[in-house]
């Protein structure tokens, strides 16, 4: 049995790194029209967040709180979306969305809400300095 956390191939594609928490790899999805982290906890065979220990499910929502609290202060927004969805990638993940009304998908979900736009270079270096900034004290 492999007991390496491995990056679903999909996610991977999607995002870029962030950085790693207690738990969780963050990742930025590679859109520049949402302000979007994902989180993935670090440890193999995840699907569900019940898959995790009480221990580690209290640490997550923590990452999670941290990581809105990151993206309000990067894209100040209107409300804080946050998913695990996992019907199409089945790795436990979860989305933390900063969204504004007007947005490109609003009031609808992002998942599949057009064509994603990439981030210019400076703005992606810009926007992963801060968030790697906000979250390395956690």
């Amino acid at each position: 049995m492999n007991t390496a956390f491995d990056l679903d191939p999909r996610l991977a594609g999607d995002t870029v790194v962030v950085g790693d928490l207690p738990l969780c790899r963050v990742l930025l999805m590679r859109d520049a029209r949402f302000a979007w982290l994902v989180l993935v906890p670090r440890q193999p065979g995840l699907v569900e967040v019940t898959d995790l220990s009480e221990s580690d499910r209290a640490t997550l929502w923590r990452e999670v709180d941290a990581a809105g609290a990151a993206l309000r202060a990067v894209a100040p927004c209107d409300k804080l979306n946050i998913g695990a969805l996992g019907n199409i990638v089945r790795q436990l993940h979860v989305h933390v969305v900063a969204r504004t009304e007007g947005d490109a998908a609003w009031p609808g979900p992002v998942w599949g809400s057009g064509k994603a736009e990439p981030y210019a270079d400076t703005a992606l270096d810009e926007c992963l300095k801060t968030l790697r900034s906000l979250l390395a004290p956690l």
